[in-house]
Formats: structure tokens, sequence, C-alpha cells
């Protein structure tokens, strides 16, 4: 079965993943997921395989076979998998989970390679650019930087005491981290490499984005340049894009009928994919703030969606 250049991927509260023809709208693969809901969708590197974290596991399945069964089960964690990702060549996996612990996992060999233990429910883990150092936010407003080379923690924040950390975001380059919290807001701060391979946090923005709820921050990708957006989707039904010049409010996305769960960019940052508890999933242009498409199909809320539409890293 061959691959789409662009593979686009849903899930929903439906118990359902579901992939589509991003120009058409056509849903053309629906993979029943009976055993829970899935929190996070996330493609490899190389287009093949696709990670849908759930509760309490992580499920790899091969977008290249019409198999609805997943490959591999990665199955240590006892709580809900809020956020899965991979290292830029795909070897291994990150993953953080309502069970207080983010984990690493070779693809190639069963079972759980490492654990931190972060004390709190953890919402949202990113890799920082240099792929050595993993980025935590958890239910109790604590930021944690993991050095995967000295293998402890080497950074702790706390921008809002008992605030929810919903979110983070790193720009491609480094040098910028954002956190989206319960309360509306995103802390920005510049990234400094310190004389060791630490990583220095030095506050830039305080940005109150929302009323509601900021359920994710992105910051737009590599080849979006000299543009720097940061998308904020919000429980308030809409998306906001800023201008990371000065966090100016460039366009707010308006059509979603609910809560905003998840966002992501295309590999050119001209396009932004939502997904919404009002079932659908939308496509939007970054240069008008128009909805161009709407993904229709899912039943009940759609909480999560996945997009490579780039070249994979052996033919770039």
């Amino acid at each position: 079965m061959s691959q789409p250049s662009v593979i686009l991927a849903t899930a929903s509260y439906d118990h359902t993943i579901r992939f589509w023809e991003a120009k058409s709208g056509r849903c053309y693969r629906t993979i029943q997921y009976p055993d829970s809901q899935v929190n996070r969708l996330e493609i490899t590197p190389d287009k093949r395989y696709l990670a849908a974290a759930g509760n309490p596991h992580i499920r790899l399945f091969d977008l290249n076979s019409n198999s609805p069964q997943p490959i591999m089960s990665y199955d240590s964690h006892t709580n809900n998998v809020m956020s899965v990702g991979f290292q830029c060549d795909g070897n291994w996996m990150y993953s953080g989970s309502e069970d207080g612990t983010v984990k690493i996992w070779d693809l190639r060999a069963p079972g759980c390679q490492r654990e931190y233990e972060s004390r709190a429910a953890v919402n949202t883990v990113v890799l920082h650019p240099n792929q050595t150092e993993l980025i935590s936010g958890d239910q109790n407003g604590n930021i944690r930087v993991w050095d995967l080379t000295a293998n402890s923690c080497s950074c702790e924040l706390v921008p809002e005491v008992d605030t929810a950390v919903r979110s983070l975001t790193v720009m491609w380059d480094g040098s910028l981290v954002v956190a989206a919290n319960n309360h509306g807001t995103c802390y920005v701060w510049r990234l400094l490499r310190g004389t060791q391979t630490m990583t220095n946090f030095e506050p830039l923005h305080k940005l109150q984005a929302h009323k509601g709820y900021i359920l994710k921050c992105l910051l737009s990708p590599e080849f979006c340049e000299p543009h720097r957006y940061l998308a904020t989707a919000s429980s308030d039904s809409t998306v906001k894009i800023w201008n990371v010049d000065g966090f100016t409010l460039e366009k707010t996305l308006i059509g979603h009928q609910r809560w905003v769960w998840d966002c992501v960019f295309s590999v050119d940052g001209a396009y932004l994919i939502t997904a919404s508890s009002d079932t659908t999933a939308r496509l939007w242009s970054m240069s008008t703030g128009k909805e161009m498409k709407v993904y229709q199909g899912h039943h009940k809320a759609t909480i999560c969606c996945a997009l490579h539409d780039g070249a994979e890293p052996s033919s770039s």
C-alpha cells in the first residue's frame, strides 16, 4: 500500500484513528482503537509509523500496511500517556504520562530504556532541537529540563504556582521555549546555552492569550522563515496566531464550535490543521486566516491530529 505524500491523521473519543486526503477531505482509512481514548498522535520522521498515545499504552501502527493491528505496544506507563514524540533520526521515542513519569523507548527493542520522575501528572514533553534535552510540563505547574547525556534533571522552573502547564513548544533553532497554562497565559523564555550543555531560561515575555484554557501552543517550523508564529489553541473554540516578533496578534481562526485541542503546522508553515470537540478537524490558510477544508467523519470529540507533509530525512 503506497502512502500519499501528505499524511494527515486524527483521533477521537469515538475510539477511531482516521486518515484523510488533505486536499479533498476524504477519509481513506479508519483504524479502530477499542482499548482507550487516544490522547496524542505522532508520525515518525521517515513517515513509516504512527504512534498513538492511549491509556496507559503507546501503540505503533505501520503506515504502509492495511493491517488494523499495531506492530508494537509500549506498556510500562500506568496512566494516560499525554505526550509522545521521536528523536530526529527516529531511533527512539519519548513519552510523558499522568503517572508522573517521562520515559524513553528504543524503537528497535521492547521495554522502556529510561524513566524520569516528575512527581506530578505530566501533560506535555518536547525534545530540544539539540536532541539531548527533554523539557516536560506537569499538572502542578513545574517545567523541568531532563539532560539525557547526564541522565538527570538539569533545570526546574515554576512560572505560576499550582497552575497546570498544558503545552510546551520549542523554536526549531532552539532559541525560544513557550509554555501555555490553564489560565490562558503563555510564558516565553529565550533559551541560552550555558558553558556546559545546560540550557538556561531567560524570561522574555508573558502573553495573556485567551480567557479560557490553552490546550496546545505551537511555534512555526523552520521553512516558515523569515516569519515566526506562535499558534495557541483554546477552550474558547478559537486558535490565535501571534507574531513572535513582539507577540502581537496576527489572526484569530474562527470556525470551530467547541474546544480546540490540538494543532499542527504544515512543513512550510503556510497551513495549520486543528482538532476540536465539535468532532471536526480543519485546515486553515495562514496567509488569510480562512478555513479551507473541514474533515468530517468522527462521531465524538476529535482530540488530536498529526501531519507529515515534508520529505523523509533520507530523501531531503
